[in-house]
C-alpha cells in the first residue's frame, strides 16, 4: 500500500488512528490521531508520543505475537481530563507487519458513572440522616421514654417531621425522574400560561400568608400562550414561587411577573417570560452557576430546616430544558434574588 492509500485509509477510520510500522515508527495517523498526540509525531518511535506504560506494553506485546490488545489512555483536552480505551490490533501490507494502534474516546460514560455514583451517594446521605433520628427516637421511645406522655408526644411531633422529610425527597425524586425521562420529548399542548400562573398562587396564598409573605403578580390582560406541559409549567412556577416564600423572609414581597417579547435575545425569536423576584438577602455570586445542580444548597442547614430538598431547581431546569427554554438568575447580596424563565412561543400568541 502507497503512502497514499495509508493516508486514505487511516482518514476513513472514525477513530484517532495511528499505524506503527518496521522499526517500531508511525507510518501514518489521521487527523483526528494528531490533534490528540500532536502534529509531529509520523515518522518518530511510538515511545516518544504514547508514553503511558499499559499503552507501550500493550503495542509492544502485539508487535511480537500479533495478538489484539486493549488498555486505558488518559488525556487531556485542556478543559477536562479525558479518558480513551485504546485497541492495538496486527495488521500486514506491503510495507511490512505492524500495529493499528485506535482510541476511543470514554470521556462521557466515565463522568456519567461518576455521576450516578455521586448520585447514590447524595441521596443516601440526605435519607441516612432522618433515618437515623427515627431509629433513634424510636428506640427512646422503647426504652428510656416509655410510658412518659410529654416525651411521647414530643418525640412523636419530630419523628413526623423527619417522615414528611422523606416523602418530600422521594416525591421530588420520583418528579425528576419522570421529567428527565421526558426531556427529550418536546411537548406540543397549548398552555395558558398566565392561568397556570393564576391558579399557581391561589394555592401558594396561603403558604405565603402563613410566612408573612406578599405575593404580587403582574400579567398582561391577553393570553400568554406556549407549547407545552401544563403540569410541568406549573411545577416550574411553583418551585420558583415555593423558594422565594421561603428565603424571602417574612415582611416581604415575592413579585410575580408575566410578559411577553417579539424577540428574546437567548432564543432569537419571540417569547414569553415568567419571572419570581424576591426581595431576600440574595446570593453571592459564586453559587449562582451551581444552584441548579442535585442536593447542591447555599445553607445546608437553613434549607434543611425550611424543608428542602435540593432537588426543586434541578427539576426546573429540566423542565424548562424540555420546552426548549432557558433559565436565567440573577442575585446580589442584600438586593434580593431573581429567577427568569424564557419559553418560546410565536407570533400568533
Amino acid at each position: 500500500m502507497t503512502e497514499q492509500g495509508l493516508s486514505t485509509l487511516l482518514e476513513a477510520i472514525p477513530l484517532p488512528s495511528v499505524l506503527i510500522g518496521r522499526g517500531e515508527r508511525m507510518l501514518g495517523a489521521n487527523e483526528q490521531a494528531l490533534g490528540l498526540l500532536g502534529r509531529q509525531i509520523v515518522g518518530r518511535h511510538f515511545i516518544t508520543a504514547l508514553r503511558q506504560p499499559s499503552v507501550l506494553d500493550a503495542i509492544e506485546a502485539t508487535l511480537r505475537d500479533g495478538t489484539r490488545r486493549s488498555a486505558r489512555y488518559l488525556g487531556a483536552d485542556g478543559a477536562q481530563d479525558t479518558s480513551f480505551v485504546v485497541t492495538v490490533s496486527r495488521v500486514d501490507s506491503a510495507l511490512g507487519a505492524g500495529a493499528l494502534v485506535c482510541f476511543e474516546d470514554v470521556t462521557h460514560l466515565e463522568q456519567a458513572g461518576q455521576m450516578r455514583r455521586d448520585f447514590v451517594a447524595n441521596v443516601s446521605h440526605e435519607l441516612r440522616t432522618p433515618l437515623t433520628a427515627l431509629m433513634g427516637f424510636i428506640e427512646t421511645l422503647q426504652g428510656p421514654a416509655r410510658g412518659d406522655p410529654k416525651a411521647t408526644e414530643r418525640f412523636l411531633t419530630v419523628m413526623q417531621s423527619e417522615a414528611q422529610r422523606m416523602e418530600r425527597l422521594v416525591r421530588d425524586l420520583l418528579s425528576l425522574s419522570r421529567v428527565e425521562a421526558e426531556e427529550r420529548v418536546r411537548p406540543t399542548d397549548r398552555v395558558d400560561l398566565g392561568q397556570a400562573l393564576a391558579s399557581v398562587l391561589h394555592s401558594l396564598r396561603p403558604v405565603a400568608d402563613a410566612a408573612g409573605v406578599t405575593l404580587a403578580l403582574d400579567r398582561p390582560d391577553a393570553p400568554v400562550c406556549v407549547p407545552g406541559d401544563r403540569d410541568q409549567l406549573a411545577q416550574v412556577a411553583t418551585n420558583l414561587i415555593e423558594n422565594a416564600i421561603k428565603y424571602g423572609g417574612p415582611g416581604k414581597t415575592v413579585h410575580v411577573g408575566l410578559s411577553t417579547t417579539d424577540h428574546a435575545t437567548d432564543l432569537r425569536g419571540p417569547a414569553a417570560i415568567l419571572s419570581v423576584r424576591d426581595e431576600g438577602p440574595g446570593i453571592d455570586a459564586a453559587h449562582v452557576p451551581r444552584l441548579t445542580e442535585r442536593f447542591y444548597r447555599v445553607d445546608t442547614h437553613r434549607s434543611r430546616e425550611m424543608g428542602g430538598t435540593g432537588l426543586g431547581l434541578a427539576i426546573v431546569k429540566h423542565i424548562v430544558n424540555r420546552h426548549r427554554g432557558r433559565l436565567r438568575i440573577e442575585s446580589q447580596p442584600g438586593q434580593g434574588s431573581e429567577f427568569r424563565v424564557i419559553l418560546p412561543t410565536d407570533r400568533a400568541t
